[in-house]
């Protein structure tokens, strides 16, 4: 599968491909690098959002389940800066707000398919990518018009 690394504020970032639709961003540096198309897309999309550009719409392929699909499918609705409760997410994809925090926790392509606008109705709630929760807020930060 290609994958390709990018250096960003939140760490070490690693998006994969299958068939030109993006599957998987992972933190961290993978072993192999490849730059085709949908990568390069993707990787100049991250760039550009951490600068505070608005990610682009890309070809997503996130493997999971309907039901995780259907969470999934609520959270890209969500526009940038904005927060929503697992509990609305629910109301949308069906299921319930520990259900769509399953979900979330499983999503494959953190940042474009954006489950760190979740938040609990009590406060953050939990984030499972780069350093936990402190990663989560700086996103919402940057989203919100600051810096990371």
């Amino acid at each position: 599968m290609p994958q390709l690394s990018l250096h960003s504020p939140i760490g070490d970032l690693t998006v994969s491909e299958e068939a030109g639709e993006i599957v998987a961003l992972d933190w961290g540096w993978g072993r192999d690098q490849t730059e085709t198309p949908a990568l390069l897309r993707a990787k100049s999309a991250l760039q550009d959002y951490f600068d505070g550009a608005p990610l682009p719409d890309l070809p997503l392929n996130p493997h999971g389940s309907p039901y995780r699909q259907r969470v999934w499918q609520a959270l890209r609705q969500i526009p940038a800066g904005q927060t929503r409760t697992y509990i609305d997410i629910a109301r949308i994809a069906g299921g319930s707000a520990r259900s769509v925090g399953g979900a979330n926790a499983a999503n494959p392509i953190a940042i474009f398919i954006p489950c760190h606008r979740v938040v609990a109705v009590a406060g953050l709630g939990g984030y499972s990518g780069g350093d936990g929760l402190q990663t989560k807020q700086k996103l919402l930060d940057l989203e919100r018009g600051g810096k990371i």
